[in-house]
């Protein structure tokens, strides 16, 4: 891949010269500040300054080495924070084996699944949840949803009636093309509350700004 690609490959989240010293180090793995200096056309004063931002942003750590005689150096590294700025196409790779599956046996396979991926996740927020009122498991399914990267967040529209809106679809890409997933997710929130009727009222795949769920006290 060429250097202006790899360039986008980051956008516009850096300053440009903290953006060519991450692409060095993942191009060229351990580099010094010296040798990024010498790679960037730049002074090694000033490549340390980026590195001191990039070090304290937790995107590179640094290891001392000894590299031939003399004292050992600074070997700079990128941290698994920064290798989640490069492009991962961890959907389509999980959207290319849903496919195999989907061929099979009707989509049996993949419905099935999405029910253990879901009986994984009822389990860990009953532990949770469990002993808590409607109000405060609808409170607890927001975090957790939240902290799952669906950007929810919940509200209390009368003494029996919740909504909890998920902004974001953190499977959004794999739900497009297996509604499985959709599937799956009000299963979820019917398990952690079986005391509640639960209507989704708009939908993000049919274009809704958001996945808002309608949750009312059973009598």
């Amino acid at each position: 891949m060429a250097d202006n690609e790899l360039d986008k490959t980051l956008g516009d989240q850096l300053q440009p010269t903290r953006r060519r010293i991450l692409l060095a180090l993942k191009q060229r793995g351990r580099m010094t500040a010296t040798e990024l200096a010498e790679l960037l056309g730049i002074t090694s004063m000033g490549v340390r300054r980026h590195l001191t931002t990039l070090e304290r942003d937790r995107l590179v750590d640094y290891e001392l080495m000894q590299r031939g005689k003399g004292r050992p150096s600074y070997v700079y590294r990128l941290t698994a924070q920064a290798e989640n700025l490069f492009p991962k196409n961890y959907a389509g790779l999980a959207k290319e084996l849903l496919g195999y599956l989907a061929n099979r046996d009707s989509g049996s396979e993949v419905i099935q699944l999405f029910d253990q991926r879901a009986d994984r996740r009822i389990r860990q927020a009953r532990a949770q949840l469990e002993g808590k009122s409607l109000a405060e498991r609808v409170a607890g399914l927001a975090d957790i949803l939240h902290n799952d990267g669906y950007l929810a967040d919940w509200q209390q529209v009368d003494a029996n009636t919740f909504l909890l809106r998920e902004h974001n679809c953190a499977v959004h890409e794999v739900a497009a093309e297996f509604r499985a997933a959709c599937h799956s997710e009000l299963n979820f929130l019917r398990a952690i509350l079986p005391d509640a009727d639960i209507t989704r009222e708009e939908h993000l795949m049919a274009g809704g700004l958001s996945c808002t769920y309608r949750i009312r006290r059973i009598a």
